[in-house]
């Protein structure tokens, strides 16, 4: 998280909420190098396509499918 001062904000208040709105990162606002407030985006960002947290792609995911698995595939009851 990147910090700026009180005086700095003030004088960019736009573009630093500009910044927050589009990079989701908050931005930490310091008085006399202490840290004060932290302006973060308002409401969750849209996921980005193709971004799922956590999910794994298993190694063999490309592999042929077992007998059952491509018995449901076809729509086949074993």
């Amino acid at each position: 998280m990147r910090s700026i001062s009180s005086t700095d904000a003030k004088a960019r208040l736009n573009a630093v909420l500009a910044e927050v709105e589009q990079t989701g990162v908050p931005v930490m606002i310091t008085t006399r190098g202490r840290p004060v407030a932290v302006l973060s985006p308002a409401g969750d960002r849209p996921r980005e396509f193709g971004k799922v947290p956590g999910m794994r792609i298993p190694a063999d995911f490309d592999g042929p499918l077992s007998e059952a698995d491509l018995a449901a595939w076809e729509g086949q009851a074993e």
